[in-house]
Parts: C-alpha cells; sequence; structure tokens
C-alpha cells in the first residue's frame, strides 16, 4: 500500500467483520497496520469473531469485538459510538452484511421479503448514515453489494433486489459527504469460495459449462447470512 493510502494507525469498522469476506478485510486491514472493530451479529458468530480478533492483534493491531443486529437502527448507532469512543474515532468503515436467499418469486413470502430487504437495505441505510455523522473528515465508506446486479438471472429477486437500492443510497451519500472529503463506494463481487455462497448453489455453479446441470440439480430455495 503506498504511503499515500497507507492504513497505519488508522481505525476500520467492518460491518460482519468475523468471518468470510468480512473476516478477510478486518485481518488484511490489520496486515496494513489498521486498529479493527470487528462487528459481529449473533452468539452463534461469537467464536469467530474472537478468532478474527485474535488474528488482527497477531498481526500487530489493536481490535474490538461489538456484537449487534444491523437491521435495528439503534444498533447501527450504538456501533458507531462504540467504535469511536474506543479508539477515539473511525477512518474507514465497511459494510459486508448480507443475506441471500434464492427461491422463485411465486414461492417467495412476506417475511421472508422483509427480512431480505430489512438486511440488504435498511441495514445498509443506516450503516452509511451513522457513517457519515461519525467518520473522521477524508474518511471511506464501502459497502460490499452483489454482481447479480448487473446479471439476468432467476431466483435471486429479493436478494439483488434488497441490494440495489444501496446504489442510489451510495451515491446521494458520496454528493452529500464530498465536502468533508468522504469517499462513498459499492463493491460488487462475484461468488466467492465462502460459506455464504455454498448454501445457495452446488459446486457446478463455479463452471460455465455446468449451468444447465446446475439449474436442475440446485435446490428451489435455501437462504445464507454473512454477519
Amino acid at each position: 500500500m503506498s504511503a499515500n493510502h497507507s492504513l497505519s494507525g488508522k481505525t476500520v469498522l467492518v460491518g460482519a467483520g468475523a468471518k468470510n469476506l468480512g473476516g478477510l478485510i478486518s485481518t488484511t486491514v490489520a496486515r496494513d497496520g489498521a486498529n479493527v472493530v470487528i462487528h459481529y451479529h449473533s452468539d452463534a458468530t461469537a467464536p469467530d469473531a474472537r478468532r478474527t480478533a485474535e488474528a488482527v492483534e497477531a498481526a500487530g493491531g489493536k481490535a474490538l469485538t461489538v456484537q449487534g443486529d444491523l437491521s435495528d437502527v439503534s444498533e447501527v448507532e450504538r456501533l458507531f459510538a462504540t467504535a469511536k469512543d474506543h479508539f477515539g474515532g473511525i477512518d474507514v468503515a465497511v459494510n459486508t452484511a448480507g443475506m441471500v436467499l434464492r427461491k422463485p418469486i411465486v414461492e417467495t413470502t412476506e417475511e421472508e421479503y422483509d427480512r431480505m430487504f430489512a438486511v440488504n437495505s435498511k441495514a445498509a441505510y443506516f450503516f452509511i448514515r451513522e457513517a457519515g455523522r461519525h467518520l473522521d473528515d477524508n474518511g471511506k465508506v464501502i459497502t460490499i453489494v452483489t454482481s447479480l446486479l448487473a446479471a439476468f438471472t432467476d431466483g435471486y429477486s429479493t436478494y439483488a433486489g434488497a441490494k440495489a437500492p444501496v446504489e442510489h443510497f451510495t451515491r446521494a451519500a458520496a454528493k452529500e459527504f464530498a465536502a468533508r472529503g468522504i469517499s462513498v463506494n459499492n463493491i460488487a463481487p462475484g461468488p466467492m469460495d465462502t460459506p455464504f455462497f455454498y448454501g445457495q448453489e452446488t459446486r457446478s455453479a463455479w463452471s460455465s459449462t455446468s449451468r444447465r446441470r446446475w439449474a436442475t440439480t440446485s435446490p428451489r430455495s435455501r437462504t445464507s447470512c454473512r454477519w
């Protein structure tokens, strides 16, 4: 990393930072010199958060773990306030939290729809809002969305649909936070070799030559959560 973009001594808050992509981000920025606030969702994820915190500290950084449900706005507020109080400021906020559902539209329930939008859209909005309130000047805000936003595919109507508004949240925030030098961006990765992906597709999904077999063998409904 160049001196102009050094993370040395900076504080990075990672939403869903205990495992999968979030865990990788947490440990990577620690190796680049950052202190890391590792958010995790539930008691089930607490062991992952502890292991990631240990890895951050082994890399030379300081770690703080904070549990909370990001679909609850008060919990998002508490996350940022706790991070700022502990480290004195926040330089980078990365939200990797997400929930994916592969299910036909005609079979999707109202409860599933509401939950998908709570995790993928509402939580993202208020994460950005709190980042705008708490980040130091010249900070960075990054939200992980999905490459499915550019895909013409079936089964992911609530997942990609709930991630789609985040693109506009990001554009609006980039305009509104620009005067303070805060950049706001999305990153839209494709499938990754983590349990977040395993729950949705079979291994055949990795091969473009196997798409026909994948379509006939994949379960009709699966849910995975990244936080």
